[in-house]
């Protein structure tokens, strides 16, 4: 990858590319936009099969949490951090207070928090170095985890476009395909039971099945068969790429709403399940529930707010088929118009200088 060309496309501020031979880390920090302010986003750690993998990760999630924050209406732009390696067997103390340092050596331009393959204990090694930090436990005054009400967010999403397509009132009696029993796949699961739907799952963790089997009565699916289960709702809430050329076509759900961040290989791929018929959440509208919730400890975390504040997903998801709809374009496009709209118009405001 040219990294700087790459980083001319898309208008990517500042990558940073982190090394401590004592601790053993191996990071990049990628800052995409703070024009609507400073960047929020997860610290994530997989061990990726190379630096390029790692720094096109990282590219990608960064350039989506701008236009999370800014579809929600949050005073927040987009940055996200990578840590190469097994979270299983690679964690220590010392690996996040030195990762923890370089978060505070940017001086606030990007605000760390947990992210896949990290837990709200990593997240207070972090704090120790930093104050650029937020998802510390509610016994710190934090939001603590940000998985419910991502699942919270992505559930209103799902509801609005259940009645646009299916011209229904509730998810009961409905058929859900959840492809992750991850943290926010499974808070979904346990939501949609409650709601009354019925759950189909995938994942490659068996025992992660059975558990959902036994409290949730989730029907699982081998996790290559789950693009092709017959039902309402396709939820994707694992990787992201995973709608694609090849994925697309066996899809069996007239609507795709899931938490996985990215979820298009492509940009193509939104006109694909256009042309099929299928509604798509876009993926950054409806898994805003975890920023909305962690930028709330900014300003001091209140939990009503923060309620009051997550169901206006549902109303934003809304907005965004509206729009497609008189604009003549895919509702992945009629995101990126709303969002690409606020910062243009963010951008022209001058600074007041006072003396």
């Amino acid at each position: 990858m040219n990294t700087l060309e790459y980083m001319a496309r898309y208008n990517y501020e500042q990558v940073v590319f982190c090394y401590d031979g004592g601790t053993g880390l191996r990071a990049i920090i990628a800052i995409h936009d703070t024009t609507l302010g400073p960047a929020l986003g997860g610290v994530r750690m997989r061990p990726y099969a190379t630096e390029d993998e790692a720094l096109t990760d990282v590219l990608r999630l960064a350039r989506a949490m701008t236009y999370k924050a800014a579809i929600a209406g949050l005073a927040q732009g987009g940055g996200k951090a990578v840590i190469i390696g097994d979270p299983a067997t690679d964690k220590t103390e010392a690996l996040f207070h030195s990762m923890g340092r370089y978060v505070q050596a940017l001086g606030g331009r990007y605000i760390a928090t947990e992210d896949v393959g990290i837990t709200v204990r990593d997240i207070e090694w972090l704090s120790a170095e930093t104050e650029h930090v937020v998802g510390l436990p509610v016994s710190q005054g934090g939001s603590g985890d940000p998985s419910p009400p991502t699942a919270f967010t992505v559930l209103q999403a799902m509801k609005v476009c259940v009645q646009e397509k299916l011209a229904a009132d509730s998810l009961k009696g409905r058929t859900v395909v959840v492809q992750g029993l991850g943290k926010v796949g499974y808070n979904l699961a346990h939501l949609l039971h409650d709601e009354g739907a019925i759950v189909v799952a995938a994942d490659v963790n068996a025992e992660l099945l059975r558990q959902a089997r036994r409290e949730l009565r989730v029907t699982a699916v081998d996790p290559d068969d789950i693009y092709d289960v017959v039902g309402d709702v396709f939820a994707p809430c694992a990787f992201g790429g995973i709608l694609n050329s090849k994925t697309i076509p066996r899809l069996k759900c007239p609507i795709v709403c899931g938490s996985a961040n990215n979820q298009l290989l492509e940009d193509a791929d939104a006109k694909r399940m256009e042309k099929r018929g299928i509604l798509y959440a876009p993926d950054y509208v409806a898994n805003g529930g975890g920023v909305i919730n962690l930028s709330l400890e900014l300003t001091g975390y209140d939990l009503d707010a923060a309620r009051d504040k997550l169901r206006t997903v549902g109303d934003t998801m809304a907005k965004v088929i509206q729009r497609s709809k008189s604009d003549k374009m895919t509702t992945a496009e009629a995101a990126d118009r709303i969002v690409e709209e606020r910062i243009a118009a963010a951008r022209k405001v001058k600074p007041i200088y006072l003396e």
